[in-house]
C-alpha cells in the first residue's frame, strides 16, 4: 500500500526541487553525524521548526531502518498503529516501510496493531520523512502512530520494541516525533518545557509523563517520547544531549502566543 503524502504544500514544499533545498538549508555540513539510540525531534511547518529538526538530523548517522514514534492528532484508527507494509511518498520519492521489522515489531507489541487509518492524515511522521530520504536515500521506516495509551502500556510497547530491535542487524534508529507547549507566552513556554526536557535528558519516562500531566504541559509528543526514552535505555542509551530548543517566536517576532520546539539526541 502506498501512503501517499498528507501534507506537502502546507508543512513543507510541494515542488521536489524546492523541498529538497529546504531540507538541505537546515542540515549543516559542519557537523560530525555519530551513531545514536534515538532522537526527539519537533514536527510543525518546516519555517517554524526545520531548524531545530536539522540540527538533530546534522548530528544522526541515519541507519538503514528507522522506527518513527508520532502522536495520533485526529484520533483515527487503532491507538497503537503500525504501518506494517508499502511505501510511503513526499515529493522527493517513494520510502519503503520495513516490513519484516515492522511485522518482527507486531509479534512482540500484543498492544500495537497494523493499521493505516491512523497514518492517514497524520503530520507529525511524514514531516521527518524528507530529513531522511536527503541524508540517507536508501532508508526503510516504520512508522508507528501512538494515541490514548496509559503510562502501563506505553512501557510494555517500549519494552516490545526494544526486544524487537534487539534481534536486528543493525539496531534501527528510534525517532519520536514532538512539539512542546502550544500557545503560551514565550516566557511560560519555556519554563514548562524546561521540566519536561529535564525528565528527558534524565532519560526517565515516567517522570516525563507524570510531569507533562500534572503541569498541563501541551506536549503533543509525549506519549512517543515516553517509548523512546523506556526502550532506548534497554538498548543501551546512557546519556541525552539538548540540541536545541526555540520556539515559532523566534521565526514571527512575537513572543505572545508560541509554540515549543526541542531537539535531543538519546545516546
Amino acid at each position: 500500500m502506498l501512503r501517499q503524502a498528507a501534507v506537502a504544500g502546507q508543512f513543507y514544499p510541494r515542488d521536489r526541487d524546492d523541498l529538497y533545498r529546504q531540507v538541505t538549508s537546515f542540515v549543516s555540513s559542519e557537523a560530525a553525524p555519530q551513531g545514536v539510540v534515538g532522537a526527539m525531534v519537533p514536527h510543525a511547518g518546516y519555517i517554524y521548526s526545520g531548524a531545530v529538526a536539522g540540527e538533530v538530523f546534522s548530528r544522526i548517522e541515519i541507519p538503514p531502518q528507522v522506527v518513527i514514534l508520532g502522536p495520533n492528532h485526529h484520533g483515527f484508527g487503532h491507538a497503537g498503529a503500525v504501518y506494517a507494509a508499502g511505501g510511503w511518498q513526499t515529493p522527493l520519492g517513494t520510502t519503503p516501510v520495513a516490513a519484516s521489522l515492522a511485522a518482527d515489531i507486531l509479534a512482540h507489541c500484543p498492544l500495537l496493531s497494523a493499521d493505516s487509518l491512523a497514518h492517514r492524515h497524520e503530520h507529525s511522521l511524514e514531516v521527518q520523512l524528507p530529513f531522511l530520504q536527503v541524508l540517507r536515500r536508501d532508508v526503510e521506516i516504520v512508522p508507528i502512530c501512538l494515541g490514548q495509551l496509559g503510562l502501563d502500556d506505553l512501557l510494555a510497547i517500549a519494552d516490545g520494541l526494544a526486544a524487537a530491535c534487539a534481534r536486528q542487524r543493525k539496531p534501527p534508529l528510534l525517532l519520536a516525533s514532538s512539539d512542546m507547549s502550544h500557545y503560551e507566552p514565550g516566557a511560560v513556554a519555556r519554563r514548562k518545557d524546561q521540566l519536561a526536557i529535564d525528565r528527558i535528558l534524565a532519560l526517565d519516562p515516567e517522570g516525563l509523563y507524570r510531569t507533562v500531566r500534572r503541569e498541563r504541559i501541551s506536549m503533543c509528543g509525549v506519549l512517543p517520547t515516553v517509548v523512546l526514552l523506556a526502550a532506548g535505555t534497554q538498548l543501551g542509551a546512557g546519556r541525552a544531549e539538548l540540541v536545541r530548543y526555540a520556539n515559532s517566536g523566534d521565526v514571527t517576532g512575537d513572543q505572545s502566543d508560541v509554540v515549543g520546539y526541542a531537539g535531543i539526541t538519546i545516546l
